[in-house]
């Protein structure tokens, strides 16, 4: 779980939380104010675009330009915390620094130069803590739950009736890596993107009795910026309306979407809606590994979840706090 680092003496009827994410796209942080047995409220959020997955030598390592400026970033979480009255900060990465083989070494830099210590989360933990966000937001009444997540680096999925899921997986299937690593070209050649589409759906079949054996889902959830850019795109309703309001991607209509996507440019999908410019160049890749799962799985609804990873990490962190502390 993420280390915690305690920025001044907490008291925990109310507490002012930090949360630094380091994803393979962004690196965020989240200031909620959070209190025993209710959810945690958004307070502040400061983020920068650095894809630290493309900071990457040809042996895959960090390159000193992206760990400079992962320092400097977490540098200035750390002023942003005092500023906001953050009480608790913790930090966590996710597969950009997993995977890299001098991800030790960065963590490292990260640590001394700013003092905080960021937990490298195992994809298994990625998963399970993004279902048990899910299963908070949409409550027991929800039954079994089946979990659809992807992030720049993997896809996670997971399905459970608890809130610790029966079967939690991380694959190597994230949109900005397939993107990278395989769908080369602005857009893309068709017959590219029909190789690649086998693939996706050879890597996704291999793991689909792990998910059944544990029984039906009676709720498919997907959460994650992707996710909820696709429903969007298939006219959910915006961010600005609030995140109570109900959104869902419907499977027909991501069928009817990703065509539309590979005929288009990234800048040309920066237009639509529901689609950030950091993340225009990867969304058809996301969409192909969505519809995939949708697909595969059997799989005709995904109701979006505002809470994902973050909510998951900061949740799994008020469980472990006891009731009587003070």
């Amino acid at each position: 779980m993420a280390a915690v680092r305690r920025v001044r003496g907490a008291t925990l009827g109310a507490m002012r939380m930090g949360v630094i994410d380091v994803g393979s796209n962004t690196v965020h942080l989240l200031a909620v104010d959070a209190y025993w047995g209710a959810h945690p409220f958004a307070a502040s959020s400061y983020k920068m675009t650095l894809r630290l997955s493309e900071h990457t030598e040809a042996n895959g390592d960090i390159s000193k330009a992206g760990r400079d400026k992962l320092v400097e970033f977490v540098k200035g979480c750390t002023s942003k915390a005092e500023d906001w009255g953050i009480e608790t900060l913790m930090g966590f990465a996710t597969s950009a620094i997993r995977e890299a083989p001098n991800g030790d070494e960065v963590l490292e830099a990260v640590r001394k130069e700013s003092g905080v210590e960021l937990q490298v989360l195992p994809g298994q933990d990625e998963s399970r803590l993004t279902f048990l966000a899910a299963r908070r937001w949409f409550g027991w009444s929800s039954g079994r739950l089946m979990l659809v997540d992807i992030g720049g680096g993997s896809l996670e999925l997971a399905a459970g009736i608890d809130e610790d899921p029966d079967v939690a997986l991380s694959l190597p299937l994230g949109a900005g890596r397939v993107t990278r690593e395989r769908l080369t070209g602005d857009p893309p050649k068709p017959a590219q993107i029909k190789e690649v589409r086998k693939e996706i759906r050879t890597e996704i079949a291999r793991v689909v009795r792990d998910l059944k054996k544990v029984g039906e889902p009676d709720r498919y959830v997907g959460t994650s910026k992707t996710i909820r850019s696709l429903a969007r795109m298939c006219g959910a309703a915006p961010s600005a309306d609030g995140v109570y309001v109900r959104r869902a991607l419907d499977r027909d209509d991501l069928h009817a979407l990703v065509p539309k996507l590979a005929k288009l440019t990234g800048a040309q999908r920066c237009d639509l809606p529901g689609v950030s410019e950091e993340r225009c160049h990867q969304v058809l890749a996301g969409a192909l590994v969505v519809e995939a799962v949708m697909d595969i799985v059997g799989i005709t609804r995904l109701d979006v979840c505002p809470w994902a990873l973050r909510e998951g990490v900061i949740l799994n962190t008020l469980d472990r706090i006891p009731v009587d502390a003070g």
